[in-house]
């Protein structure tokens, strides 16, 4: 019996995805199921998708192109197993990853946990670092967010009534200030189980977009006022600087 489901979005991700997927598949602990989530009206990839062929994959054709978060949407609403991770199309798990998060969230009875994950570039160069806090608040949240979606895994309940906001980035950012504020404790484990690939294609990648997110978070979702607001976006883009600093420096 399956015990986790693993969400993977997939759009225009090709060049990535083969190391991605084997990263999951391979994995020592077997006891998990991949959903894909096709959200591209160009099927040029599909074929590709397609070609992987193992029982534990299922393959979701979105009939337009609807995002990462309403895409992993449609993931959670059909998902039956205790457990959801995420992965993005173009990350890579260490080969240990389920089974020690698995081991750790089933000794602690946790209801989210995450990661410390590398930050590695187009040719798989390892270029940053990120050290996660074994415990968060909401306010330190609201500062930064350091959680790397490919390294979280949190129980289905909790997600069947959360889903995530329709916005092109920020959108797991929204979810997990929203889980805090419900009085979800999220839960860090201090091993590099993930590697982040940072890319030029990627939507997390525009500055501007990741700024105009990062605003309408704080004023529609978290309703703070409008220059709480912005301040809370010109705190989180400063935050931002001295974490890529941090990263470089590490390494």
């Amino acid at each position: 019996m399956n015990l986790v489901t693993i969400i993977i979005p997939f759009y225009q991700k090709r060049k990535f995805f083969l190391k991605t997927i084997n990263s999951i598949l391979n994995q020592s602990y077997q006891k998990f199921e991949i959903i894909i989530i096709y959200d591209d009206e160009n099927k040029k990839d599909l074929n590709f998708v397609r070609s992987f062929k193992s029982k534990k994959i299922k393959i979701i054709i979105n009939k337009k192109n609807l995002g990462v978060g309403k895409s992993r949407n449609r993931g959670i609403k059909i998902t039956k197993t205790k457990y959801i991770a995420f992965c993005d199309a173009d990350d890579v798990w260490h080969k240990q990853k389920l089974k020690k998060q698995i081991l750790y969230m089933e000794r602690m009875n946790a209801e989210f946990s995450h990661t410390d994950y590398k930050i590695i570039n187009e040719e798989d160069k390892i270029i940053g670092k990120m050290k996660i806090k074994k415990n968060i608040s909401y306010s330190e949240l609201l500062k930064s967010c350091d959680i790397g979606l490919s390294s979280v895994m949190i129980q289905t309940k909790i997600l069947k009534k959360n889903l995530f906001h329709p916005l092109k980035t920020k959108e797991d950012y929204a979810l997990w200030l929203k889980l805090l504020k419900s009085g979800v404790k999220i839960s860090g484990i201090n091993e590099y189980l993930v590697s982040w690939r940072k890319n030029s294609f990627s939507l997390s990648s525009n500055i501007k977009q990741k700024i105009f997110d990062a605003f309408k978070l704080y004023y529609f979702y978290e309703k703070f006022n409008l220059f709480m607001s912005i301040y809370l976006t010109f705190r989180l883009s400063i935050f931002y600087l001295i974490k890529r600093f941090v990263q470089k420096k590490d390494l």
